[in-house]
């Protein structure tokens, strides 16, 4: 273990001026930049070079902020699992504090404290944890298996005839906003509003607008479900025995989508670039197999979606790992370095790492990511419902020529463009087959959908209600797209591996896995008693992050 001290002394003395024991001692370390394109387009000859420091070498997330970064995998897991140390509360961040990091710093939005549990330490840290992990434990790996393979098939019938396609831009992108439309038991007006929203923010464009929109929605859902809850994330998190305010509800699903769409595409669009362009994979592809497992883990060693995250604060000046830290400067982990730590043994360094699962992609200790079995199932049948229906993919441009997007946290491709022979949309059995969202709503029921929609609703609408999922009903019913025969019909043969989608109405609870009995929860609830989740341990809108992110800052 890295040996973590508490100072109690005041820095060693400045060696002697001109003293040939100590020559050079007195200059400060260089400071590496981790932004530019330089270090998107190959970190790891950048932690190569960051590792002769030792296991903690001094960087800059952005000009004007200065971090230590961990490049050693056993410092990383100290820093991790040692709260009592390492706090996650950004408030203490005293350049931030102190004026002398800017709030429109492009890395502020990313680090700047935020009360939700990534933010968070201690009591509040496990009580809002609890919620996350005990609703995202409900959900049902079948049912979102199959909500993300129709969804897939829906994006997929938008390129299939035209012959190529931008794999990043038209599906890694969007699948994962369309399954937390699920996941958060979003109606399809609202649905359509969180994707125009996010769309907006991502791409920077009109991003007040579409952050207002995001606030809006998020506000009228959890309205929403105040009034019926259903089977979803939203409804599990508000009848959790930790009793979530709305503004609590607003900050959890805020960080519930940042953290599962950006990340998300770029592990899908990760694998997806190994499948068709490394001869480890694509050879495997060409005799008739699909090894993505195999590809998730090597991206998710090699070059995990958050490459460089993990803000940590120490608590007190302490010596680490022979460096001296200061209470409150920022202490940053590189994943994607400890992953790739010349001390791990050698199997981690060798070909493929099949079932090696001991990667940090995840992170770990308290706040490890509580979404990581839901993520890791929605890219492998993202990606391989994709292959399935255009097993003929290829690259439209030599591997080297991918561009990736500049950012100290992300490893993120601009594009993926690839081209297959074009193919005809599936056509449905049934011609009559309603279109999405076509159904009237109740009278009692809300008007949502003012807002314009988005070119992905506009899509969505000309689809069979069977490709896209649940859908609002007379009276407000929620339908899943398998419960009503006479009125859907599948896009597409289904692979065998898929389970049948299960009927549901609005608040069947077959959606979710249903909890176990508990002392500690009433029948009522909605939520397993689980053991916490974790040890004891300037106002700015919570998409800005989000959009920063996308835009490469």
């Amino acid at each position: 273990m890295t040996r973590v001290t508490r100072a109690s002394q005041p820095p060693a003395a400045q060696p002697p001026a001109g003293c040939p024991a100590h020559q050079g001692a007195a200059s400060p370390p260089e400071v590496t930049p981790l932004h530019g394109p330089d270090f998107a387009a190959d970190p790891h000859a950048v932690y190569r070079r960051l590792r002769r420091y030792g296991p903690v070498a001094p960087v800059e997330l952005a000009p004007g902020v200065r971090a230590h970064l961990v490049t050693d995998y056993r410092a990383a897991l100290d820093v991790l699992r040692s709260p009592e140390a390492f706090a996650k509360d950004a408030r203490r961040w005293r350049a931030l504090a102190d004026g002398r990091v800017a709030p429109d710093n492009p890395v502020v939005p990313m680090m700047a404290y935020r009360p939700n549990c990534l933010f968070t330490d201690g009591e509040a840290h496990r009580r809002l944890r609890q919620a996350v992990t005990d609703s995202l434990a409900r959900i049902d790996p079948n049912a979102l298996r199959g909500y993300v393979e129709r969804s897939a098939d829906v994006l997929v019938d938008r390129f299939t005839t035209a012959g190529e396609a931008d794999l990043l831009g038209d599906y890694a992108k969007v699948l994962p906003l369309l399954v937390f439309n699920q996941l958060f038991g979003c109606p399809p007006a609202l649905g359509d509003r969180l994707v125009e929203g996010m769309s907006g923010i991502f791409d920077g464009v009109d991003a007040e607008r579409a952050n207002a929109l995001i606030t809006s929605t998020l506000t009228e859902l959890i309205a929403l479900k105040r009034r019926q809850p259903g089977a979803d994330v939203t409804s599990w998190l508000m009848a959790h025995p930790a009793g979530l305010t709305d503004e609590e509800m607003i900050h959890q699903l805020v960080v519930l989508m940042g953290a599962g769409t950006e990340p998300q595409q770029n592990l899908i669009a990760g694998a997806l670039r190994l499948l068709l362009c490394d001869d480890r994979f694509a050879g495997d592809l060409a005799g008739g197999t699909m090894p993505v497992d195999d590809a998730l883990d090597e991206v998710l060693w090699l070059d995990p979606p958050m490459a460089n995250y993990g803000v940590h604060y120490p608590t007190a000046d302490l010596d680490f790992a022979g460096v001296r830290l200061r209470a409150g400067e920022p202490v940053v982990v590189s994943f994607a370095a400890a992953n790739t730590d010349p001390a791990l043994r050698p199997e981690h360094h060798s070909g493929q790492r099949t079932g090696n699962r001991a990667h940090l992609a995840w992170s770990a200790g308290p706040h490890h990511c509580p979404a990581k079995d839901p993520a890791r199932l929605i890219a492998s049948a993202a990606v391989e419902r994709l292959l399935d229906r255009l097993p003929d993919m290829e690259l439209a441009v030599p591997a080297d020529r991918l561009v990736w997007r500049p950012g100290p946290f992300h490893r993120a491709l601009t594009a993926l463009p690839v081209r297959f022979p074009p193919q005809p949309v599936p056509v449905p059995a049934s011609a009559s087959a309603p279109a999405y969202g076509s159904a009237p709503a109740s009278a009692s029921a809300p008007a949502y959908g003012s807002a314009p929609a988005s070119a992905l609703a506009t899509a969505f609408a000309s689809a069979p209600a069977s490709a896209v999922g649940p859908r609002t009903g007379p009276a407000g019913a929620f339908r899943h797209p398998g419960g009503d025969p006479a009125r859907t019909a599948p896009t597409a043969p289904v692979p065998a591996r898929t389970p049948a989608p299960t009927p549901e109405t609005f608040g069947d609870r077959r959606w979710n896995v249903p909890p176990a009995p508990s002392r500690s929860t009433p029948p009522a609830g909605t939520s397993t008693a689980r053991p916490p989740a974790s040890g004891p341990t300037a106002r700015r809108s919570p998409w800005s992050s989000l959009g920063a992110w996308w835009r490469g800052r």
